[in-house]
């Protein structure tokens, strides 16, 4: 028997409904993460404000899409990599990216290698950078405030991916497409 509830907005929490009409809304469908993640209104809103804000930075979007896809495949989030695999698919990006960021391998564009070497510093290093991994993201062309861009992504992507894992969050059919496995 499973521990948690895969919610409606019928069966949610009263404080998760309204954002669970609005993620449905903005999707077509609800998805299963979300609707587990409802059990908690508090963690569902902290994670839709902390994305919110992650999607106003100065990153580009697909910048934002290299984040979250070195944060989600580190965390062996399966169903974080097939939703932003089809992201990354929307954003018109080459099969190449695609294919090296599911691999966790390097990036064939050297700014985007950057930034993903970095976002995996932030996550190795919980944040303390040594100054030559830093000075190598400045060197391609990031600023200082780029660099807790990637921190706030990070941090919005671990409430996701930690969430998604511990919930056993199952793969919607709408992302099959886009399906994923640690080392695959």
């Amino acid at each position: 028997m499973p521990v948690f509830t895969t919610h409606t907005a019928e069966t949610a929490p009263a404080a998760a409904q309204r954002a669970i009409e609005g993620v449905r809304g903005r999707f077509g469908w609800l998805p299963a993460p979300v609707a587990l993640m409802a059990e908690s209104p508090q963690l569902l809103a902290g994670f839709l404000t902390a994305n919110a804000g992650f999607e106003q930075t100065d990153l580009t979007p697909l910048e934002r899409e290299v984040v979250v896809l070195a944060v989600a495949t580190t965390n062996e989030c399966h169903v974080c990599v097939a939703l932003h695999t089809g992201t990354l698919t929307r954003l018109g990006a080459n099969a190449e990216l695609i294919t090296a960021l599911r691999a966790s391998s390097a990036l064939p564009e050297p700014r985007l290698e950057a930034l993903r070497r970095f976002t995996l510093a932030v996550l190795d290093h919980r944040g303390a950078v040594p100054d030559d991994e830093l000075h190598d993201f400045l060197a391609a062309g990031y600023q200082p405030r780029h660099a807790l861009d990637v921190v706030l992504g990070v941090g919005a992507y671990t409430i996701s991916t930690f969430a998604n894992r511990l919930t056993r969050a199952p793969l919607d059919p709408a992302l099959a497409a886009h399906a994923w496995t640690p080392g695959a």
